[in-house]
């Protein structure tokens, strides 16, 4: 018996949005002005510079409203790996740097708080960032412990709570296995013992609220919401003290310096805007299209498993191991058939170490390293939903025939 191939010529399937989204012409639209006739230096004090500068407010002042904040919270950055490193970082030498000015403080009063709360699934960006501040500020960080599915229970955040706990950094959205973490009620443990909430929600915008989470500071990149890369927001409250990353100008009222890029904030807030609009609709619709997906591919493909929470996961996520394969192998095989998946992050350059968020819920090495992640856009159709898990049944079944 031959390899199985797709019965006709088709358009391929991109089933990694959680990589990269397609970006949106009305995003692109929205910023070509500002990458031609309206050029100008938002800090310039002429014509062509405050059309900018206005631009620039507006686009602030659109975020703002999608997340329930205030425009003097909002942080435009290149993306959302500084957004973590400025929320994370920003906040703890923000709050040495506060302590040590304090005019007030005595022998007697407490120390800087330098206790930090995370978990073992975060993002490379935020265990990077702790990492940093342990090994260059003298921050301790308690790792969380998670459910195998990737939650995490209230009761386990208040144990890792400490009266020196600065800050908690947990994300929305895990980006490997989907899985939803409960942020409001999370944060409200954070609150009850005194610490401030960031949390990493790249991976939730346009498919979850993003406004009424009750955190401190807030992680987006623009990329997964339609606009190009480049772009992306720390929403930090701008009573809590920051140290900027970068200095120079004091742009971003002090807490980001360099030339803001007009263009690519006004393609930001279009593209978040035009995703919270459609985002229940979307995100109903894609839901039904995926547990079919998840159904038929546990049905045909033998060894197969979902990671993360069977419930609890954004409505165009779907990742499985595949015990007995190769994960790179199952992507190359996919692709041959016309769909276009991921084994995970797309922020691990070169690794070829097993997904430490999937190793960190008690899944062995060599079975982690059968990974496979599909996250949908969200045009997604039930026929395409049909075809990709034909596709993927296919492609196991190949490569079993290529072992023999």
């Amino acid at each position: 018996m031959g390899l199985e191939q797709e019965p006709e010529a088709k358009a391929p399937l991109y089933l990694d949005t959680a990589s990269a989204a397609p970006v949106r012409r009305e995003a692109l639209e929205a910023a070509w002005p500002y990458l031609t006739g309206a050029f100008g230096n938002p800090s310039s004090h002429h014509e062509v510079g405050r059309t900018s500068a206005d631009a620039l407010k507006d686009a602030r002042r659109r975020v703002a409203k999608v997340l329930g904040v205030r425009s003097t919270d909002i942080v435009f950055t290149s993306g959302g790996t500084e957004s973590d490193n400025l929320a994370i970082i920003g906040i703890a030498l923000g709050a040495l740097a506060d302590g040590d000015a304090d005019p007030g403080a005595g022998p007697d009063a407490p120390p800087p708080r330098r206790h930090i709360v995370t978990s073992a699934l975060e993002h490379e960006a935020v265990l990077a960032a702790t990492d940093f501040l342990a090994r260059r500020h003298g921050f301790e960080i308690t790792v969380v412990p998670v459910g195998p599915d990737g939650t995490i229970a209230v009761e386990a955040l208040r144990s890792a709570l400490r009266e020196d706990t600065l800050l908690v950094s947990l994300g929305y959205v895990n980006n490997e296995i989907g899985t939803v973490a409960d942020i409001a009620a999370l944060a409200k443990v954070a609150h009850d013992a005194g610490a401030l909430f960031h949390t990493d929600a790249v991976q939730a915008a346009g498919w979850l609220p993003l406004s009424g989470l009750g955190v401190d500071a807030m992680s987006l990149a623009g990329h997964k919401v339609g606009a190009p890369k480049g772009i992306g927001v720390a929403a930090i409250r701008a009573r809590i003290p920051l140290e900027p990353l970068i200095h120079g100008g004091g742009q971003e009222s002090g807490r980001r310096s360099g030339t803001e890029n007009v263009a690519l904030a006004v393609a930001f807030a279009t593209a978040l805007e035009l995703a919270e609009a459609e985002r229940v609709e979307i995100a109903d619709r894609v839901l039904a299209i995926r547990d079919d997906f998840i159904a038929e591919v546990l049905t045909t493909v033998s060894g197969a498993f979902l990671t993360g929470s069977d419930c609890s996961r954004t409505p165009n996520h779907a990742s499985f191991c595949f015990s007995g394969t190769s994960g790179e192998a199952v992507l190359l095989e996919l692709e041959r058939l016309g769909v276009t998946a991921s084994s995970g992050s797309a922020c691990a350059v070169g690794s070829d170490e097993p997904s430490h968020v999937l190793t960190a819920l008690g899944i062995a090495d060599d079975v982690a390293k059968t990974s496979v992640r599909f996250t949908f856009p969200a045009g997604f159709t039930a026929e395409e939903g049909r075809r990709a898990a034909h596709s993927v049944s296919a492609a196991v079944k190949n490569l079993a025939l290529s072992y023999t």
